[in-house]
């Protein structure tokens, strides 16, 4: 059931993104969405056992680590209240599902600060509703499902007499439509019905027209009305030491956050705590969080920027042709961009050791660029997985080259042909990432010792693959050590990309060391304006 309720989701998010008016319009819900139950099934589908209540709890915890945007957070805590209810059972009767679903609602509106009638969460409330009433009658738990989902759609078709805005536009509430969508899997599943695949649930052309027009629906709102304009999510793993000084009250951390947004869902577990919320300044959310634990994942998207972008998109029957190839890349520094953009990068998102990207960020930029074959470049080992995610359920013919560093990125660029097929370009740029070797030059932020090198704060460190090979209070120093360990007699190219706080004459000093020091060796100095590492030098 969970697994093609999520596969119907799957092939029906374009059509939910299209519907997607409130909290604001920024046409994500399908997708966050998918991408929150996605992860919710992975977990399923590892769970080594056939004990419901076991594969519940599976579920819920994977929906709780990829809950995306205000519907999947909400659609997590739904499944978190269901999997509660049926820990301890092994099969599945009619009352406990009902009882379940119910549970599940109870859950989700206590998550919801402010919660608003008309939306996904109206939706589930009816349907369990419907559900309890059914299994006092009936022990069919085949009926039951029927009537709820015979319920989950006539409240669905309420929605637009419950929130104005949707009357307005003519829609009824995205996230609504899909838990009925899921709902519509469970049943197929329990009558023994094939759900439609993505060809088939695809909408005919009279359908499209339709939905074209329902995609201006973005335009009904102004951008300047968006009163808080990031999306800000942040997850953080709980911390003992942390928790002794701070301890955690989710009731009260909730209204402690309150007062900076609006949308806000607060959900936590024994290890985990997750945010939600719609805000103006998303460092004062990451900061309250912090003192809980450790940062885990930090999602901030400028919904202002999405919705204008949606406007601009927004004309019926003029969709851009498709190009042949985009390549998108991971990187931090507008110097670094420019490197890759000049390389023919299409797209580059925002992200690197400190903040990585999202799968949902990847699968947004696949979609921004509109090609039929795209190759990911992550430049990160922290990023390789959210990539490959992507790759998977991207509707496009996506690979993944798994390049770890920025070096590493670049030297990849070097080796792609456009008149290549995808296959030889995803394996010739695998191939020249091993022809780079990488050197970073960053700074300690606390005492320490690794290796047997002992490191104090504030020093600088040079690091060669991973590995610390010098350290100390001179920048230039560290920098010209750690040279001397990347640099062999085979050695031809060393490229120079310095940080946003070295200057050029900096730069150009450790360019003017390497050329006295190793006379065949060409140099290339970048600005690459990169936080966190002063330099990162590629040796080819």
């Amino acid at each position: 059931m969970l697994i093609e309720g999520a596969t119907n989701l799957s092939n029906n998010s374009k059509k939910i993104d299209a519907l997607n008016v409130f909290p604001v319009p920024d046409g994500d819900t399908g997708t966050n969405m998918n991408l929150t139950i996605t992860s919710g099934v992975k977990e399923v589908k590892n769970a080594p056992h056939d004990h419901v209540g076991r594969i519940a709890q599976a579920f819920a915890k994977g929906l709780l680590m990829g809950a995306r945007g205000n519907s999947g957070v909400i659609l997590s805590q739904l499944f978190r209240g269901f999997s509660k209810s049926v820990e301890k059972k092994e099969t599945l009767q009619a009352k406990d599902l009902s009882l379940a679903l119910q549970h599940g609602v109870d859950t989700a509106y206590k998550a919801v600060m402010k919660p608003v009638e008309g939306t996904i969460l109206t939706v589930a409330k009816d349907a369990a509703k419907q559900a309890v009433a059914s299994a006092e009658k009936k022990t069919d738990v085949i009926e039951v499902m029927s009537d709820v989902l015979k319920e989950a759609k006539a409240s669905l078709k309420r929605t637009p007499d419950l929130l104005p805005v949707l009357k307005e536009v003519g829609v009824v509430d995205s996230g609504g439509q899909g838990l009925v969508t899921i709902y519509e899997g469970f049943l197929a599943v329990l009558k023994g019905e094939a759900i439609q695949t993505a060809e088939e649930s695809a909408p005919s052309l009279e359908e499209l027209v339709k939905f074209e027009h329902h995609q201006s629906a973005q335009s009904h709102m102004a951008t300047e009305d968006i009163e808080f304009g990031y999306c800000t999510e942040v997850m953080v793993k709980f911390e003992d030491k942390k928790l002794e000084q701070y301890p955690y009250d989710e009731q009260a951390f909730r209204e402690q956050l309150d007062k900076y947004g609006d949308s806000l869902l607060v959900v936590s577990d024994e290890d985990l705590l997750k945010i939600h919320i719609h805000v103006e300044n998303p460092g004062n959310v990451i900061n309250d969080a912090q003192a809980y634990g450790s940062l885990v994942n930090v999602k901030v998207e400028n919904m202002r920027e999405q919705h204008s972008s949606l406007l601009g998109m927004d004309t019926p029957h003029q969709k851009p042709e498709k190009t042949e190839y985009a390549v998108i890349t991971v990187s931090m520094g507008s110097g670094i961009k420019e490197l890759f953009e000049g390389l023919g990068v299409k797209k580059v998102i925002e992200g690197g050791q400190t903040m990585n990207p999202s799968t949902e960020d990847f699968i947004r930029a696949i979609e921004e660029a509109n090609a039929e074959k795209v190759i990911l470049l992550p430049n990160n080992s922290n990023i390789i997985m959210a990539a490959n995610q992507a790759a998977e359920v991207a509707d496009v013919d996506v690979q993944v080259v798994p390049s770890k560093t920025v070096p590493q990125g670049l030297a990849a660029m070097l080796a792609f042909n456009a008149e290549q097929e995808l296959s030889d370009n995803v394996s010739d740029m695998t191939d020249a990432l091993k022809g780079v070797r990488t050197g970073e030059v960053t700074y300690a932020v606390r005492d320490t010792s690794l290796n047997g090198v002992s490191i104090t704060k504030g020093d600088f460190m040079g690091i060669s693959e991973k590995n610390i090979v010098a350290n100390g209070a001179d920048v230039a120093k560290v920098a010209e050590e750690l040279v001397k360990n990347l640099v062999d007699e085979d050695s031809e190219i060393v490229t120079v990309i310095y940080g946003e706080d070295r200057t050029e004459s900096e730069a150009n000093a450790l360019s003017n060391y390497i050329e006295s020091s190793f006379e065949d060796v060409e140099v290339e100095v970048h600005k690459g304006n990169q936080p966190l590492y002063s330099y990162i030098l590629a040796v080819e």
